[in-house]
């Protein structure tokens, strides 16, 4: 008993042949934009990372940056009333 006998079986075969073919490259493309999709993510989640850290860079040098001025506003009042007081001793000096 032969597998093949006429034209028609020939036909069956090829077109069986074709489909499990055909359903191994699908699987192959569908399994090819799954690993697309998942470095995209991946790239994705990266530079949201990225982001939120240079926010935190930004928030913390802000931060920085309101301290250091109210610490400038005391160190300006410093240096004015130490130029008075020199003004002041030199006078003093001019008077004697």
């Amino acid at each position: 008993m032969s597998l093949i006998q006429t034209s028609h079986d020939v036909l069956n075969l090829t077109l069986a042949f074709c489909a499990l073919l055909l359903s191994a490259l699908i699987a192959w493309f569908i399994y090819y934009m799954v690993m697309v999709v998942r470095e995209m993510f991946k790239a994705v989640h990266g530079v949201n990372e990225k982001i939120e850290k240079a926010g935190a860079v930004i928030d913390s040098l802000k931060e920085k940056i309101e301290h250091s001025t109210s610490y400038l506003l005391l160190i300006g009042e410093g240096v004015k009333k130490l130029v008075e007081v020199m003004s002041k001793a030199k006078a003093k000096k001019k008077s004697k």
